[in-house]
């Protein structure tokens, strides 16, 4: 057994080489890449029966948008959210407006402009995402102590919040 054997665990190869030392990145993306496409599916599967995927996408941008500039919501404000173009996310607001859980409306202030802003079912489906949100949040660290999971909780605040708004 080499000395760097007892540092990872199989399967769970960092790809980096015995020599590289790092601390949160690859475990970051790491956590990306497995939530990524399976959260949003979830959340459907448990509490929004007749929900698409894009549907918690859009309402959670909607959302962040709303919170950090606490003003009108445009479709560029949503596809930087989503990290789409603005014809993706025209696509995917269209399909939420339909849905019922978004309004789309042009501009009072400037006619060229469309905001988009939540209905009541779309709130209702929101509350429902953070909701399961939450639950895998406490599942994942049940056995950590209380005081580790209000830290990490506020680190991943912060990150959150720098990151994207």
């Amino acid at each position: 057994m080499t000395a760097m054997a007892g540092t990872r665990r199989p399967g769970r190869g960092t790809g980096l080489g015995p020599a590289t030392e790092h601390f949160g990145g690859p475990e970051l993306f790491r956590l990306v890449r497995f939530w990524s496409r399976r959260w949003a599916s979830q959340v459907v599967e448990h509490v929004a029966e007749h929900a698409h995927v894009q549907h918690v996408q859009v309402v959670e941008a909607v959302d962040a948008v709303t919170g950090s500039e606490g003003h009108d919501v445009t479709v560029a404000a949503v596809a930087h959210q989503l990290g789409v173009d603005r014809s993706v996310a025209s696509r995917m607001i269209a399909e939420a407006v339909a849905a019922g859980y978004v309004l789309r409306k042009v501009s009072t202030a400037d006619a060229r402009r469309v905001e988009v802003r939540l209905t009541a079912d779309g709130a209702r489906l929101l509350a429902a995402a953070h909701r399961w949100q939450q639950e895998r949040f406490d599942s994942l660290l049940a056995d950590w102590d209380a005081a580790d999971r209000r830290r990490f909780a506020q680190y991943l605040r912060r990150l959150a919040t720098e990151v994207a708004g």
